[in-house]
């Protein structure tokens, strides 16, 4: 097993770990992504939530997918750090949002989704798989 993947918000009140490597990472162009993070993309690292530890409080607010999912969006009710996400419809699955983790260099995206939505000054790496939008779920 490798070294567990650690982060949490900017005051210190929320912390995850994860002991698993992430499934997918990406650089999402979507209109949430850009409105959440106040920049043209949000950098995220999907895992498998089994054997997650999540300490502390956070707050969340959901937003519809093209899919007809839920998406909760969590962040630190005290400091407002945007932490992860979850998906109502796969509860497994536990996304975090890569400046969270405390090494965040440790984060290696794979795709750029969204990418249809990129803005002309937020240029998606050419080096990665490129998505117009969201991929299906693998089955």
């Amino acid at each position: 097993m490798g070294v567990a993947y650690k982060g949490g918000c900017s005051c210190g009140s929320v912390r995850y770990e994860i002991p698993s490597e992430p499934f997918f990472a990406n650089h999402c162009h979507c209109d949430t992504c850009q409105g959440r993070s106040g920049t043209g993309h949000g950098s995220n690292a999907a895992f498998m939530a089994d054997g997650l530890q999540l300490e502390g409080r956070t707050s969340t607010w959901d937003v519809p997918t093209e899919s007809g999912d839920t998406k909760s969006h969590a962040f630190c009710g005290a400091c407002g750090s945007p932490l992860y996400l979850t998906l109502a419809n796969q509860p497994g699955i536990f996304i975090i949002h890569a400046a969270s983790l405390d090494d965040p260099e440790r984060y290696v995206p794979q795709a750029v989704t969204y990418a249809a939505n990129a803005l002309s000054w937020d240029k998606p790496d050419p080096a990665l798989t490129r998505f117009e939008k969201m991929p299906p779920a693998p089955e």
